[in-house]
């Protein structure tokens, strides 16, 4: 066994129990070997996933080896025409929906690798959505709403608008559980339900035409949407429905938005389509906006044109008005679909795009500056071998100074907005905080069975 292997596999073995302080601690280790040899070592943490992925996979292949029997697959894994995947948060819940039985929702514990139940529907499933509370599931003509405790059916939302797609969003938050879905099949009109008390709360005008995406934040205190068109989303308070914030995507052309995604904080919002270009804008009112110290010529030109807008025809007015994006993507494709997802990797916001290719990019986030985002890594989420994998050659350096100066940047988080929180082994922290909607009624733990329904067979 060379000296690599061995360092890989004592990374395999012990990473996984390592602290913060112990990661960082071996990975200056690491850094100071790339001083001395100049090659481009990866990160430790990188080794380790990568290592146990293989392992994982391997085991997996062998029914003899030992552990094999630890890596239950779930019924799906011999159907690959799986089309509908989702997931109690991080639980072992995962409801599953396959195009040979389209009309059937299975309920796994992939844990244990038992059904918990499933249930049959009248029509094509199109979209499931969940959180602690409920469990929905859309058709094109109805809508059914579960309790995810022991999927006991609750309501029926009857007589809907034709919804091919599915399209609905759904709260995270179970305290604000609320069900937002297309009103009318010609305008951009939402229906806002609530989920927990099972009645309908208002109806909110968003668009002139038919609506392509919908999505709350993670209060559920904010709902995104987006027309068919694609050139504006707006966002709107929940559940009174005054729009608070108007974005313009382009002007150009139309496109099909693919997704709407909040920060955990609400300070962003990104926008996915079918074209080369992710918007995400920046959710400020304009007295949080700097103002220039010094008059310019050029702030002079701004505000003679904000204030022609007001003798323009609205429409006109409406347009110039529009804010444009914070920050940009520029992908190496177009025309196919993505999904985009903003986060918080070591303390650091990054943007996800998951593209049809079947490729997973990170992106960085100058959440001050903004600007063009730099590719950090790109992971192929599937090879020959049908495992995951990280491409290393797709990886660009950032060499943008802004983003690396946020690191010692302030929090922009309001203290209203923050509390004490846990550190990263999952301990109390001393003095450090974290944004207040990331806490919960209690812990959710993936060894805690009452974040599951009862394992017993039930069919509907």
């Amino acid at each position: 066994m060379s000296g690599g292997s061995v360092l890989t596999s004592c990374i395999t073995v012990w990473s996984g129990d390592t602290n913060t302080p112990e990661n960082k601690a071996l990975q200056r280790v690491v850094d100071a070997a790339l001083d001395i040899t100049g090659k481009n070592l990866p990160a430790i943490e990188n080794v380790y996933r990568e290592r146990c992925r293989q392992r994982a996979a391997a085991i997996i292949k062998d029914p003899h080896h030992p552990a094999h029997a630890l890596f239950p697959l779930l019924p799906s894994a011999d159907t690959p025409d799986v089309y509908i995947v989702e997931r109690l948060f991080s639980s072992s819940l995962v409801v599953i929906v396959s195009l040979t039985t389209p009309r059937r929702m299975n309920v796994y514990h992939f844990k244990k690798g038992t059904e918990i139940c499933n249930y049959s529907y009248s029509n094509t499933i199109r979209t499931i959505r969940l959180n602690r509370q409920r469990l929905i599931v859309c058709l094109e003509e109805a809508i059914y709403i579960h309790n995810i405790k022991d999927l006991k059916l609750l309501k029926i939302i009857q007589d809907i608008p034709p919804n091919r797609t599915g399209l609905c969003a759904f709260s995270i938050n179970h305290s604000n559980s609320y069900l937002a879905y297309p009103g009318n099949a010609t305008i951009g009109e939402m229906v806002i339900y609530d989920a927990n008390n099972l009645h309908s709360v208002s109806v909110i005008p968003a668009h002139d035409g038919p609506l392509a995406a919908l999505t709350f934040n993670f209060t559920g205190s904010k709902l995104a949407s987006a027309s068919e068109k694609g050139t504006v989303i707006r966002v709107f308070s929940i559940p009174e429905g005054q729009k608070l914030y108007e974005f313009r995507r382009g002007v150009k052309r139309y496109v099909n938005i693919g997704s709407l995604a909040f920060s955990k904080d609400s300070q962003f919002l990104s926008a996915s389509s079918n074209t080369e270009t992710i918007h995400i804008f920046k959710l400020e009112q304009p007295s949080q906006r700097p103002q220039e110290e010094s008059p310019t010529w050029s702030g002079y030109m701004g505000k003679m044109f904000m204030a022609a807008t007001n003798y323009l025809p609205t429409q006109v007015s409406e347009i110039m008005n529009q804010d444009r994006a914070f920050a940009t993507v520029r992908l190496n494709f177009s025309g196919q679909r993505s999904i985009c997802m903003l986060t918080i990797i070591q303390k650091l916001p990054r943007l996800l795009v998951a593209a049809s290719d079947g490729a997973l990019y990170i992106y960085n986030l100058d959440p001050h500056d903004g600007g063009e985002c730099v590719l950090i890594k790109k992971h192929r989420l599937f090879n020959e071998e049908g495992s995951c994998s990280t491409d290393n050659s797709d990886m660009v350096p950032s060499t943008s100074p802004t983003y690396a100066a946020t690191v010692a940047k302030t929090s922009s988080v309001p203290s209203s907005s923050i509390a004490p929180g846990y550190s990263e082994e999952g301990g109390a922290t001393h003095g450090e905080i974290i944004p207040e909607h990331e806490f919960a009624a209690g812990p959710l733990l993936l060894d805690d069975e009452t974040e599951f329904p009862p394992v017993s067979i039930q069919n509907n």
